[in-house]
Order: structure tokens, then sequence, then C-alpha cells
């Protein structure tokens, strides 16, 4: 069955109103009956509390906060605080032209190669005259600590840290003496500023210096810093002021008689020189005494103060640095100045719980809600915990909106959280998975705003690309490879085996697609309709014809990032390529019909090539072939733990178990040769996979796997190893996808529920269509749906093995209950 879309981009031909119909859905399931008002869960949701009953020692032990431009990490350490910061444009280098001068001619040659299965003397040829120049992109970098050392503390007593995801507080609590001491730290998205508010009830007062230390080298899980008597007297623990190792010395001076004021210069990479300056400004504001002194703020005997940190960069765009950070850091310091602390404290919650609260969960009760998490996630692989489930969710929808807000840059490979000069893979933006898969359960998880710093990332990546296009393969449109940075770079990068692949801006269009889907707008349409055509006529003209005569093929390319024979991975015409531009050129005729361009030609060109793009095919050992060629039994690393292939399978939804039964069977024999255990973000992917598949049981294994201390540190950022923060983004799509899954023109209500959560419910998740949906099951059958969409729109819905179609009312809602006497 054929939703609208596609059948208007096979016969160029959909109006509004038969599309929105389509899109606009239409639910369905039997035995249902119309029920009185199902209520959003409000205040009796699992858990939202991440909590600790000893301070962090390693940086994954600290807990984030994040308003999608700044982050922090909080230690919640007594005797010294340290609060490690980030500013989400502070990559090294600078604007540079990294396309290859040889890549053009080197074309022709490589591809003959191809044909001539010399794959070996192609990847040789591609790594001399293919590869960017640098061969390297420009990493993310940190933006240093602050530490806070504090005089007299003789000890700590019912010591407790936490980090509230309904509030997007981080809240360290401890008695020494007669003291309580209480500190909340949050990052304001209202004022730009990261807020740190400390405050001494009792006898005591505070007495501590402010200082900042310049990042070094990222450690990520050692944990060195943090020696055996920390965890029984963490008032004993301090780490060195100035140690580091970064290239350029910031200088740090007062400005003014209560702040402080940093300021330095990113650093030169592979040989492009830095060319961004940087500023951070803490303020300081309380009763007690504040003095800056040199490169310290002292404060003595106060018994509450507040610090407002501002970070900025002189980044304007990829190709502009011409911006004031000085400037931008005393502004924003200065006018959260002016508001006192409960109200910088009202407004950030407020701006928080708009996007945050749209969304409850609920997988039954569980009898471990009471221990630190880190006890919860060391049990997990041997332990029923449905709230650990259900917190794990409502984590990564926290990340997302932390580090990916309207006006900011997009997640990036840690979100916006990165200890060091020296990030893993750069921190940069992986796009043959890591960053599409940043945003797999942004639409779902009803975080849609949450993209629009990615759709600005993909319209600079059509004008940068563009010249890659056209200086590298002749072409018209844009191209992007496998990785780009803060300067949109969108050349082959690292080396044929990695960089190879010219798929990258065309996936990254899936997520464009999605959030129109999601929530349906013309104007947006009309905004993303540039960028989809553009990436069309890239591969119209280089798609090349396969010498064995089975169609258009992309050549050179690879299978990201495995190899096909020892050594090499470059090849032509691998699934992942196909199903991409597939899915690509079906988009592209759609949004066509849509926004009625007046260029017919386009249309029946790019439907023309489409219909000559090989179709997926099955191996001998019946697997779904990754390659063109049947390799999968010969390829070195059966085990990979990219799975390019089940592209079709999820996030895309050619391959599926209602339409093509036959290629899910090959997929369950590929994703059974590989194996559940991966990396963290590839077991994501493997929990997604078999949810959209229909397996509960075994998604839900791999969860649990997911979930425990291999997978998952203890402040519940993904393990890679080391951290990258699309396991995070792509497990909580995975969760999600066991309760509810919309495509193919239908929302699936429970398609993979396992037994371990017999009760629940899910309020405010999203479907296609623009619909929003609450549901509740108790002992696995579904109780209450409510339906949330357009007005008289029409909705299918299927439960079980049946589809029945649902018509919304006047205000747009239907509510229905009964199902569990279908």
């Amino acid at each position: 069955m054929k939703t609208k879309a596609v059948k208007a981009a096979e016969g160029f031909k959909l109006n509004r109103r038969s599309f929105m119909a389509s899109m606009g859905l239409a639910m369905a399931y039997p035995g249902l009956a119309q029920a009185t008002v199902v209520a959003k869960s409000n205040g009796n949701r699992e858990s939202l509390s991440l909590w600790y009953d000893k301070p962090a020692g390693a940086w994954v032990e600290a807990l984030p906060v994040g308003n999608g431009r700044l982050g922090a990490m909080v230690f919640g350490r007594v005797a010294q605080e340290r609060v490690q910061l980030n500013e989400d444009t502070l990559f090294a280098g600078g604007p540079h032209d990294p396309n290859n001068p040889e890549f053009l001619a080197a074309l022709p040659k490589i591809r003959a190669l191809i044909d001539e299965e010399k794959y070996k003397e192609a990847t040789d040829l591609a790594s001399e005259s293919m590869i960017a120049r640098p061969r390297r992109q420009m990493p993310y970098g940190a933006a240093g600590d602050l530490l806070l050392d504090f005089d007299g503390l003789a000890g700590a007593s019912a010591y407790q840290r936490s980090l509230d995801l309904d509030t997007a507080i981080v809240t360290t609590r401890f008695a020494d003496g007669k003291t309580q001491h209480v500190r909340e730290a949050f990052a304001s998205a209202p004022d730009q500023v990261i807020v740190i508010r400390l405050a001494a009830k009792g006898a005591g007062t505070l007495s501590f210096d402010v200082a900042y230390r310049q990042p070094g080298k990222a450690k990520y899980g050692d944990t060195s810093t943090a020696p055996a008597a920390m965890v029984g007297a963490p008032w004993d623990f301090k780490e060195p002021r100035n140690s580091g190792e970064a290239q350029v010395e910031p200088a740090i001076r007062a400005d003014g008689s209560h702040a402080l004021l940093i300021e330095g210069h990113n650093q030169e990479s592979s040989g492009i020189p830095g060319a961004l300056r940087y500023a951070v400004r803490v303020l300081a504001l309380g009763d007690g005494k504040i003095v800056a002194d040199g490169d310290r703020l002292r404060v003595r005997g106060a018994k509450t103060i507040t610090l407002l940190v501002a970070a900025a960069t002189s980044y304007v765009n990829y190709a502009d640095v011409s911006g004031d950070p000085v400037r931008a850091v005393r502004d924003h310091t200065e006018a959260a100045s002016r508001k006192p602390y409960d109200r910088l404290r009202s407004d950030h919650v407020k701006a928080h719980r708009a996007l945050f609260n749209r969304l409850s969960i609920r997988l039954g009760a569980s009898a471990f809600d009471a221990q630190p998490t880190n006890e919860r996630i060391a049990g997990a692989e041997t332990r029923v915990d449905p709230g650990l489930a259900a917190l794990y969710v409502q984590y990564g929808r926290y990340l997302l909106l932390s580090s990916s807000r309207p006006g900011s840059q997009p997640a990036n490979l840690q979100g916006v959280w990165n200890e060091g000069t020296n990030p893993p893979w750069g921190s940069k933006y992986t796009i043959n998975i890591n960053t599409e898969m940043n945003y797999w359960h942004a639409e779902a998880a009803n975080l849609g705003e949450c993209v629009e710093p990615l759709l600005r990332m993909i319209e600079d990546l059509a004008v940068t690309g563009a010249v890659t296009a056209r200086k590298s393969y002749g072409a018209r449109g844009w191209v992007a490879h496998h990785n780009t940075d803060l300067w949109r770079g969108t050349a082959p990068i690292d080396g044929p085996n990695s960089g190879m692949w010219p798929c990258g801006g065309a996936w990254l269009c899936k997520t464009l697609w999605d959030h129109y889907e999601y929530q349906p707008d013309d104007a947006y349409l009309r905004r993303i309709y540039p960028l989809l055509k553009g990436a069309s006529l890239f591969f119209v003209d280089t798609l090349v014809e396969d010498p064995k005569g089975r169609g258009l093929v992309t050549s050179p390319s690879i299978s990201p990032e495995n190899t096909h024979h020892k050594g090499v991975a470059i090849c032509a015409g691998p699934a992942m390529d196909r199903q991409i531009v597939r899915d690509l050129f079906t988009w592209t005729l759609a949004a066509h019909a849509l926004v009625k361009d007046p260029d017919p030609e386009f249309a029946k060109t790019i439907a023309d090539t489409r219909a000559r793009l090989p179709a997926d095919r099955i191996g001998a050992q019946g697997q779904l072939q990754e390659w063109l060629e049947d390799w999968d039994g010969q390829a070195p690393a059966p085990n990979h733990r990219h799975v390019s292939h089940l592209y079709g399978v999820y996030p895309s939804e050619q391959i599926n178990v209602r339409d093509t039964p036959a290629l899910v069977e090959a997929a369950k024999v590929t994703l059974n040769t590989r194996g559940d255990k991966s990396t963290g973000w590839a077991t994501a992917w493997r929990l997604a996979l078999w949810a959209r598949m229909g397996d509960g049981e075994r998604a839900y294994s791999i969860l649990t796997g997911l979930l425990g201390p291999t997978r998952t540190y203890p402040n519940m950022f993904d393990a890679h190893p080391p951290f990258q923060i699309d396991g995070n983004f792509g497990g909580t799509a995975g969760i999600l996808e066991m309760i509810v899954q919309s495509w193919g023109g239908e929302i699936r209500i429970l398609p993979a529920l396992p037994k371990a959560w017999p009760d629940g419910s899910l309020h405010g998740v999203r479907a296609r269509g623009g619909i929003e949906l609450d549901l509740d099951w108790a002992n696995g059958r579904l109780q209450r749906l409510s339906l949330r969409g357009k007005p008289h729109g029409k909705v299918n819905v299927r439960y079980g093995d049946k589809l029945t179609s649902i018509a919304l009312d006047e205000k747009g809602r239907a509510r229905l209950d009964g199902a569990q006497r279908a």
C-alpha cells in the first residue's frame, strides 16, 4: 500500500487536500468505542530525576546542563566545585576551501578501475586525488573550566546531587556541621547565561575563590582525576587550577569589581589557522564581600551568591568570523544581572517546560526508583527496571532540547558537551549515521523545534556542497560526504574507506522530510524544496550505468564504513546509496507536486532516473545484500557496527513487514549475523530495527544491554565508548518505536511491546500527519487512546492485525477506549 505522497511522486500530481488527507492519516483498530477525555499525564509520571550520593570523579559522572548554545558539566564537588564549559561554535580552524583540485580529473579513471574490479588501485588513486586538503576537518573544543575553591569546609554529610529533568536544574546539597549548603546550576535559554546559585543556610557563610582553567586534553571515562580518597572525603580533593595543554593561552583579567573576563583564540588544526576569538565572562552577585582580584574572583562571608557565566565566539557564519565576543558576554551577563535570581530561575524553568512537558511516559512501577542512578545502570542487564527505560527516554529528550534549540548549532557527536581539545572523532558532525541519529527521536518525542539548527546547517551545506559538486564532479546541485564541521566542509575527508561516500547530504534531507510529515506546513515545504531539488540534481548528473546492466549507480562510493574485501571499501552502487537516493527522489517528486513547481521536465527526469535504480537484493545466505555483488559472506567484518544497507528498514520504510515481508526476513538474517552487541549508537540502531520489524522481545533484550554499564556511563551518557550522544538519541527513538510507529500511511499502536512492560502510558507522542496521541495500556493490551490532529481529518490506526479509519471531530479530536475487549 502506497501513501498518497508516494503516488504523487509517481504520477507528478497531488493537490493539497488529497495530500493532507493522506499525511493527516486515519487512525484505526478494533473494538473501540467513544470514551471520556483522557487527560495528559502531568504530575503522575515516572521519576524525572538522576541522582547520586557522591560527587562526580570522572567527566562521565558529571551532570549536563545546556540551552542549545551553551553547555556545562556540573561535578557537584564540595571543597572545589568544577563547572566545565562549552560554547557551540568553539571549533578549531577557520574558513577554508577543502576541495581537492585533482578530484575531477581523477573521477573517470577511478570509475573505470571500479568497473574493472580493481578496487585497491581505485582506493589508492582516490586517496591521492579525491580526499580533502587538509584531510581532516576541524575539531570542536571546550571553553575551559570554572573552579570554585572553598575555604573552611570541615566535612560533608547528607550529600546528594541531582539533575531534575522537569526543571533542567542540577542541585547539590550537603551539610557541613550546622550549615546546610544548597547549590543550583542551570543554562538559561531566555537569558543566554549559565547560572550558578550558592547558598549557606544556618550558622556558616560562603568563602571561596573562582578561577578559570583553560581546557586540556579530554579524558572521558578516565578516573585518574578521582582518587579513592575522594569517595570518602570529597572535600579533600582539588584539581590543579592551571593544568591543561591548550595551545593558545587565554588572557584573564578583572572586568569591573565583580567580574572576570577571559579572552582567547581558537586553535590551529591540520594547518588551518585559528580564526576565532572567544570570551568567557563570570559576574558574581550577592551579599558578603566580592572582589575581582587579578585572575580570580574572591567571595568572603556571603550567605547567597549568584554567578552568571556567559561565553561567545566571533563566529557569525561559516564564512564570517567578525563577531565581537567580548561585547556579547558583557551584554548577556549585564542583562541577566538586572533580574533577581528567582526571576532568572522561573524564566528558565518556564522556557524549558514549554518543550519538555509535552510528553510523559510510564512503563510500569519500578522497585528501583529510590536507588541512585548509577546503581540502577549497574543492574540494568540483570533485573527488570521499567522506570529506567522511561527515564532514558526523558533524558534523551532533555539532552536534545539542551543541545539543539532554534538559533544554536545542531547537536554534534557529543551534543554540546565536550571536555577538552581532542574530542573523539573531533566531536564534529558525522553524517553517514550519527548526526541523523541525533534527530531520530525529535518528531515522535514532540520536540520538532529542535530540528531548526539542522535545517540551517543543511542550507549552509547546500551552498558549500554546490562548490564541491561543481569542482569535484562537474555536476549541478549539491553534495556532502560523510562528515562536516562548523565551517561546513563537504569534500570527502580522512580516507577512501570512510570518506568516499556521496550520500551524506541526501540522508540529511530525510530529517527535513520527516519534519514536514510530522508537522505539515506549506511555508516550511517551500523552504526545503530547493534543498531536495538540489540534492536530487546532483545524483541526476552523477549516477552512472552499471557495466553489468543492473541500472544506475553511484560511483565511486562505499557502504559506510565497511570493507567488502580486505583493506578496500570503494565500490559502485551499495545498497544504502540506492535506498537513500530512491527516498530522496520520492520526497522531491512529492514536494514538486505540492509546491506546484512549473518544471514538468524536472519531475519526469527524476521519475525516470528513480525507476532505473537497482532494487534491493537477497544474497545466497538469505541475507539482505550490502552491495550489488553478493560479497556479504566474504566481507572481512561480519559483525561490523554499521548496518548501512538496513537503512531501508529503519529509519526509512521502504522495507517493511506489511509490503515487503521477504526483504524483512532477509534483513533479520543480516542482523542475526551482525549480532546484538556493538558500539553504543550501533546498539541503538539494532534496537530501532527490531522494534520496526515488530519483535518486542528482541528489541527489549538489546535495550537492556544499551542501558547497562557497558554502554551507559554513570551520568547516563551513551558509551560508544567513549561518549557519543547519538546512542542516547537513537535509544530514545527505539523505545518510542516499540510503543508507537507511524509509516506507510498508518499509525501502529503497541507494535513491539515487550512482556516486561505490561502496564504503562505514553502521552504527547507525535505521529506523521500532525497527529498527537495519548495511550494507556494494561496487561499488555490497549486501554485508552486519545487523538489530536486536523479538524475532520481521517486517521488510520493499526492495532494488532486490524486497520480502522477514525474520523476526527470539528476540534480535531477523537477519544477512544474499550480496546482491551477487542
